[in-house]
């Protein structure tokens, strides 16, 4: 079979499941992943064949997206912050508007020479993409899943980058025994109300002890974390959080009654409340 027949019948398969120009990426970001060969590639060689053994590759992978398996899974990497990040059922696939966040924390501290944290890390994409980009910077990063970590692990290797990461459920804990310029964490913010709004392949197949917290107290993890800053936190240091778009109000106000100052709400680049800011 020629490869542009297998390309339309795959579009073909997926498009009541997905719009046609998602279906499409999928099928050129799998080709690339497979075989190396981009869109330009197949473009100038229309006549290029499947053997039945890449056949039956592909239709495995053609199943799972059907069963809305995301693609970065069926991959096992994804880009973030302009680096290759290995990606598993174990950790959230990193999202654009983190991206955001990240390059907050660099443009507030060009110097560099800081002390970070990153409570729930998962990946380790915030981490990591700090590390390499603040080379002086000491960076630690806690996760409570210990399969996470080990994916975050194998991530700062893969980008030569030196992260301390320490197992620990931060919800127990009651002191972080060290001192931080720089406190950042993306914890879980969905609430189980929330969930309709959640697309299947994330519902169905990213970690929900990353995700989800409960209704009735959907700060649960910011409050923990905000009273640790409260002690762990040099002078002047800085709290870093992505939060719930619908919560924004409710974080600052958190933060203001915690007694931080300078607070900044900003939106992504989607027009959401999504990331907070405050300092000792």
């Amino acid at each position: 079979m020629k490869i542009i027949d297998y390309r339309n019948y795959f579009i073909q398969t997926l498009t009541p499941l997905y719009d046609a120009a998602e279906a499409e990426s999928f099928f050129y970001l799998i080709l690339e992943h497979q075989t190396g060969m981009k869109r330009i590639d197949l473009a100038l060689d229309r006549d290029r064949e499947f053997s039945q053994t890449e056949i039956e590759t592909w239709n495995p992978i053609l199943e799972q997206l059907k069963q809305f398996v995301p693609i970065q899974y069926i991959i096992g990497t994804t880009e973030f912050f302009g680096l290759e990040f290995e990606v598993n059922p174990n950790v959230l696939i990193p999202r654009p508007e983190t991206e955001e966040l990240v390059q907050w924390i660099l443009s507030n501290n060009p110097n560099g020479n800081v002390k970070i944290l990153d409570i729930g890390t998962g990946s380790g994409c915030i981490a990591i993409s700090l590390a390499k980009n603040l080379p002086d910077a000491q960076v630690s990063a806690i996760d409570v899943s210990e399969e996470a970590l080990e994916t975050a692990k194998r991530n700062a290797q893969r980008n030569e980058t030196k992260v301390n990461f320490i197992q620990r459920n931060i919800l127990q804990t009651e002191n972080l025994e060290e001192t931080f310029d720089i406190i950042v964490s993306n914890p879980p913010y969905v609430r189980n109300l929330e969930k309709e709004e959640i697309k299947k392949n994330v519902l169905e197949h990213e970690p929900h002890l990353a995700l989800f917290v409960d209704d009735h107290d959907a700060l649960l993890f910011y409050r923990k974390i905000a009273d640790l800053a409260l002690q762990n936190l040099s002078p002047k240091g800085q709290l870093y959080f992505e939060i719930n778009q619908y919560l924004g109000k409710e974080m600052m106000d958190l933060l203001e009654q915690k007694g931080f100052s300078q607070l900044e709400l900003r939106a992504d680049i989607y027009g959401n409340h999504r990331m907070v800011f405050g300092r000792i």
